[in-house]
This record gives C-alpha cells, sequence and structure tokens, in this order.
C-alpha cells in the first residue's frame, strides 16, 4: 500500500526530523513499508501478563498485566503503580518479535517462544526473586 505525503509529513513531525534525514527515511523501502501497516498495528494492544512470581522485590504477581500500544509504548495509566524495570526488560524482546511478526502478515499471537523473565534469577540461585511474563496482542478495546 502506498503512503500518503500526508502520512510521510505526519511522521517527519512526529519525530522531528529534519528534511535532509526525512529523505534518508524515506529511501529505506522497509519504512514504507512499515507506515503502510502502521494504522492496524495501532488498533492493536500488546499485553504482556505476569504468569509466574515469587519474590519480587516490586511485588509483582500472577495475573499483574502490562499495557503496551502497538509500537510498544507503556501505557502507564493500565499498568500497577511500580513497574520493575527488569519486567519491561523480559518484555522488550517480546515486544519487538511481536512487532516484526505483525509486519511480516503473521499473528503475533502465534509466536512459539511467547514468555520471558526477568533478570533476577531467584532465591534458590542466589538471586531475589523472579517473574516469567507472557505476551498477547489484542484488538485495542474502543473507549
Amino acid at each position: 500500500m502506498k503512503v500518503t505525503e500526508e502520512v510521510w509529513k505526519f511522521y517527519q513531525q512526529h519525530l522531528g526530523y529534519t528534511d535532509e534525514e526525512m529523505k534518508k527515511f524515506r529511501e529505506n523501502p522497509r519504512n514504507e513499508d512499515m507506515l503502510s501497516r502502521a494504522d492496524a498495528l495501532m488498533s492493536k494492544t500488546i499485553v504482556v501478563e505476569v504468569v509466574e512470581a515469587h519474590g519480587c522485590n516490586a511485588r509483582h504477581k500472577v495475573g499483574d498485566k502490562f499495557y503496551f500500544d502497538g509500537s510498544g509504548n507503556l501505557l502507564t495509566s493500565l499498568c500497577p503503580k511500580r513497574v520493575c524495570v527488569y519486567a519491561l526488560n523480559a518484555c522488550a524482546g517480546l515486544i519487538a518479535v511481536a512487532n516484526e511478526l505483525f509486519y511480516a502478515g503473521v499473528d503475533p499471537n502465534e509466536m512459539r517462544f511467547k514468555r520471558a523473565g526477568c533478570v533476577d534469577v531467584g532465591v534458590q540461585c542466589g538471586g531475589w526473586g523472579r517473574i516469567i511474563v507472557e505476551l498477547r496482542v489484542e484488538d485495542r478495546k474502543k473507549a
């Protein structure tokens, strides 16, 4: 799908690109492909849910959910008041893979390895605690 000039101009302003930077951005054919799919991705919410937890210093527990827009931006108003940076680290790789699958035309919910853990190894291995998270992608709920 062809990206309109209006969309290119929006992203130039949104990203704060100079005309020279925007020219370089537009020369990369992957960027046009991604922008042509951006609306569809932004109609999604990425949900990363804690599926295992023990000894977490941030007190994350099974059932806690971290919400991200389709681009991977944390939707802080929907998340727990405290979010551990190491939990976010576990989310980052999963979200990158989900985005790549989406752009390739594959349903991210078909991802084979959709779980990750924080870097803390847990008390059994000399750490403090550990959480495991699992990713899913949902249609954005209408407010």
